[in-house]
Parts: structure tokens; C-alpha cells; sequence
């Protein structure tokens, strides 16, 4: 009838989400920052090289860095690093909550669940000053080599990139984290740095048709077109 109010149903408001590849891509970045943190916790040694349980997961975060960068921008990617961030200390913070909370009378993994998320703060200090350092000058370093060079060069600021950022990621991480698994020699320092840093590099650089074929997909996909992202 005229003049009566609409139905409650009609009023109901959402907000739309828009179809892009960009959440996504940050959730693969943040899930495998947070996997890493618990993986890089357990020493490994493969023969005469030394270095921890997560390096064959870093390669993938600064891949996925390196098309979130040549995609989005310095800083739609700068955004993703920080959510990583935060992510990291919320999930730090909820392991020790839960580690500090009384174990039920038929629980009897206690001292392993502890063992396994207790992060050792100075491990946790040294991931997240190596993610953040690392991925910043990963991202920044794209950039300006795209801000100089435009759409050509990409093989070549992808390396430089990776290079900049794994070798800052690296050599923070290993500075501040190899007391706390065991390597207290020069020579082990010089080896775990110089193994994570030609390792995480190396898969980089080899996996660079599959990271440039990513990015071409996802401009493909994407509303890609000049404006000031950086």
C-alpha cells in the first residue's frame, strides 16, 4: 500500500568486496611469514651445511613480495608487510597465553607444545627485525628500478630485489638468532648466514619464470594501469 514503510529486508545494507587477486596474495604472504617463525626454531644440518628448518619456505614470501611490489606498489605492499607484522606478534602473544594457561589432567603434551611455540624471544626478535628489513628493502628496491626503468628490466630488478632484500633479511636474522641455536663460532656464523642467504637466493633466481609468469597473470587480471602506487 502507498505510504507504508518498506520491509526490514529492504533496508539491509553490505558492503560490496570487489574481485582482485591483491587479499589473497597477502594471505599466502602472512600464512608462510607465520610458518616460518615455528619452523625457524629447529636447527638443520644437511651434510657440512647449517641453517634452520624454514629456508625452504622464506623464497616463497619474498616471491610472493616480488609481485605484490611489480603489482600493486611500494605501498599496497608495505601495507601486507606491516599485517604480517601484527599477525606475527598476535600469533607470538596467543602462543604464550595458551602455554601459560594450566594443561587439563589427560593433556600430557604440555612440555612439547611449549618446546614447539615457545618461541625463544630472541628468535622471535630476529624474525620479525629480518621480515620487516628484508621485505621493506625488497619492496623498495623493485620500485625504484621500475620508477627508473618502466615495464622493461623486470628480470633484472627482480634479482637486484632479491638479492638486496634476502642478503638484509639474512644477515639481520642470523646476527641476532644463532646464539639461541647453537652456533657460537665465527665460522658457523659465516656458514649459516652465507648458506640461508646463496639458498634463498638461489630458489629465488630459479623460480624467476614462474614469479614472472605470476606477475604477468596477475596484470593480466588486475585493473593495471599508471598511477602513483609507490
Amino acid at each position: 500500500m502507498v505510504g507504508m514503510e518498506k520491509s526490514p529486508s529492504s533496508q539491509v545494507r553490505f558492503i560490496p568486496v570487489h574481485s582482485t587477486l591483491y587479499p589473497w596474495l597477502v594471505t599466502i604472504f602472512v600464512v608462510t611469514f607465520l610458518i616460518s617463525n615455528i619452523n625457524a626454531t629447529k636447527g638443520v644440518q644437511l651434510g657440512p651445511l647449517v641453517t634452520d628448518g624454514a629456508f625452504f619456505l622464506f623464497p616463497l614470501a619474498y616471491i610472493v613480495g616480488d609481485v605484490l611490489s611489480e603489482c600493486y606498489g611500494f605501498k599496497s605492499t608495505r601495507r601486507a608487510i606491516y599485517i604480517g607484522f601484527a599477525m606475527a606478534l598476535l600469533a607470538v602473544v596467543c602462543f604464550y597465553i595458551a602455554i601459560w594457561l594450566p594443561a587439563a589432567d589427560f593433556y600430557e603434551g604440555q612440555e612439547a607444545f611449549a618446546a614447539t611455540l615457545g618461541l625463544v624471544p630472541r628468535i622471535v626478535l630476529a624474525s620479525l627485525a629480518g621480515y620487516l628489513v628484508g621485505q621493506l628493502l625488497n619492496a623498495w628496491t623493485l620500485t625504484a628500478m621500475k620508477k627508473r626503468s618502466g615495464e622493461k628490466g623486470l628480470f633484472s630488478r627482480l634479482i637486484a630485489s632479491t638479492v638486496v632484500g634476502e642478503f638484509g633479511d639474512t644477515l639481520l636474522f642470523c646476527a641476532i638468532a644463532a646464539p639461541v641455536i647453537g652456533i657460537d663460532t665465527t665460522s658457523g656464523f659465516i656458514n649459516y648466514v652465507v648458506v640461508g642467504f646463496v639458498w634463498k637466493t638461489l630458489i629465488e633466481v630459479v623460480l624467476l619464470p614462474i614469479t614472472s609468469t605470476v606477475i604477468k597473470l596477475v596484470k593480466k587480471r588486475e585493473d593495471y594501469r599508471a598511477f602513483d602506487a609507490a
